[in-house]
């Protein structure tokens, strides 16, 4: 079960890094970000893409390899998750009301993903 929870949430990791490399003003517009210039395009690669791609490399592999990167793997991933939805709950508290999407749909996926992750550490 854990290779398993693992590689589906590195394909996941995957085709958001492959979505951001190929397409980085698409990602960046429901979030009313522009990608305008080619330094704001090379972040969203940068942050989105390479490191979606690195974070899904990092899973794929840890579903292949021994417990000991699994769970080390697990830990680092599930951590940054639900970091990622930490961020967006603190933001709730000190900002304007913001719809479901694209903000709460993410931390939702953001917190499932984590609790899946952290579940097989």
């Amino acid at each position: 079960m854990r290779p398993l929870v693992l590689a589906a949430v590195g394909v996941l990791f995957a085709g958001m890094g492959a979505y951001a490399l190929a397409a980085p003003a698409a990602l960046a517009r429901p979030f009313g970000l522009s990608a305008s210039t080619a330094v704001s395009r090379t972040e969203i690669r940068a942050v989105y893409g390479g490191f979606g791609i690195a974070v899904a490399g990092v899973l794929l592999w840890s579903a292949l390899d021994s417990d000991d990167v699994r769970t080390g793997a697990a830990l680092t991933v599930g951590f940054a998750l639900a970091g990622m939805a930490g961020g967006r709950l603190v933001s709730s508290l000190l900002d304007t009301r913001m719809r479901f999407y694209p903000i709460w749909f993410y931390c939702l996926v953001e917190l499932a993903g984590a609790g899946l992750v952290l579940g097989v550490a």
